[in-house]
């Protein structure tokens, strides 16, 4: 096999040490401190004033349709994924279906 990419790994005691953390705390994700240190770093980087990571692309659209406080017609392309139209539907959106 010839391979396409070789992975970066940073030395396991690394790994070892956020692994030992977790345990302690029993806890991984959901506004774990991890999530929040990620979040916090990654604001700092980018230079913005907000940044909130969700569980997925679903959940991520309709807080944008939320957010933007959409009123209306939503148009979205047939050729998408199929959570593109469901956070729509989710949202109420089905009466322009």
């Amino acid at each position: 096999m010839i391979p396409v990419t070789k992975p970066f790994l940073p030395p396991k005691a690394d790994y070892q040490r956020y692994l030992e953390g977790i345990w302690e705390r029993n806890w991984l994700t959901n506004n774990g401190p991890l999530v929040n240190e990620l979040e916090l770093s990654l604001k700092e980087f980018l230079g913005l004033d907000h940044l909130l990571f969700v569980s997925n692309g679903t959940v991520a659209l309709q807080i944008a349709i939320k957010a933007l406080d959409l009123k209306g017609e939503i148009i979205t392309t047939p050729f998408s994924n199929v959570a593109t139209t469901s956070s729509i539907l989710w949202e109420g959106w089905h009466d322009y279906l």
